[in-house]
């Protein structure tokens, strides 16, 4: 999976869990570090876990893609899901205003990411 299929699969998956903010970033002509940044937050430390394990168990049971590295432990406002070329960040209101990734990559494309409409919704 390219690298960026792969963060637009991780925005889906994390809107699957009602992530909150969803954000792509392009940083491949910016830096190493990654291709992609995706960024979301969660309300609060069960719903940053309900993400994170949507993310980590779909990808493994639909593409056999597991992250190489995981920072973040079971209980923390802020976890890390390393693809190496996509970074995935799930953060808490407070820690992603302090830390402010965006502002931080401020030169970096956004991607659009536009939430899937539920059949319900879709019918409207």
């Amino acid at each position: 999976m390219e690298s960026k299929e792969l963060a637009l699969t991780c925005a889906r998956l994390a809107d699957n869990k009602k992530a909150e903010n969803i954000t792509l970033l392009d940083l491949r002509e910016l830096s190493s570090v990654a291709d992609f940044f995706v960024i979301v937050t969660g309300t609060n430390e069960p719903h940053l876990r309900a993400i994170v394990d949507e993310i980590t168990e779909k990808l493994r049971e639909q593409h056999d893609t597991r992250p190489f590295a995981t920072d973040g432990a079971r209980v923390t406002p802020w976890v890390v899901l390393d693809f190496i070329d996509v970074l995935v960040h799930v953060m808490n209101d407070k820690f992603r205003e302090l830390y402010d990734l965006e502002g931080l990559w401020g030169d970096a494309k956004r991607i659009a990411f536009e939430p899937e409409l539920s059949p319900v919704a879709a019918q409207a």
